[in-house]
């Protein structure tokens, strides 16, 4: 199943087997598309896909809050500065006009990174960095097949708010309905 429309905006997600327990839910995929690019592992088993509903739920509850000082600069600044503060050898003492420690602070407390979230879904490299401003949703993507990042994998999509969260509800239920649709196996069974 597809929400929204790929070329700037969409999750995508099939579930293989559906399991009895809210806190895994499914197997299956998990992707994300962002200016006309796939972010996460194709495949039907690539994960656990209950990290990934909570994510989405998460975002949908924490909208509005996803917001940075810096959210206007250039993407490829955000990308590097967000690749360096976070996973770099060696350390600079700011990024992006902030300490080194307030911007890793900001990323974290205000949950700027969508994914990779926790779950085996993003283990093909994938960044998916979320920023609200004001009436409105900026998503920087990229891949990190190199350092700091592949750069013909960086997308930039600016998004009308509503829209953005429309699409995140829509595709939380329609994976919530047919989640419940289908026949369950037993946890203890995986």
């Amino acid at each position: 199943m597809i929400i929204g429309d790929p070329i700037t905006f969409a999750v995508e997600s099939r579930i293989e087997i559906a399991y009895d327990s809210s806190g895994i839910q499914a197997l299956g995929l998990f992707v994300i598309h962002v200016g006309g690019f796939r972010y996460g592992v194709y495949q039907n088993d690539a994960s656990m896909l209950g990290v990934s509903f909570d994510e989405v739920g998460r975002r949908i509850a924490r909208r509005g809050q996803h917001t940075a000082p810096f959210v206007e600069f250039d993407a490829a600044a955000i990308a590097d500065a967000y690749r360096g503060a976070i996973y770099g050898e060696v350390q600079e003492d700011q990024y992006l006009g902030l300490p080194r420690q307030q911007f890793e602070g900001l990323i974290y407390d205000h949950r700027i990174t969508w994914a990779p979230d926790g779950d085996e879904c993003f283990d093909d490299g994938s960044y998916v960095l979320q920023f609200d401003a004001g009436d409105r949703v900026r998503l920087i993507a990229f891949r990190t097949d190199s350092w700091p990042y592949d750069p013909d994998t960086l997308r930039d999509v600016w998004l009308a708010a509503d829209d953005y969260y429309g699409i995140l509800i829509r595709w939380y239920e329609a994976f919530q309905a047919e989640w419940e649709s289908m026949p369950h196996k037993h946890r203890g069974l995986i």
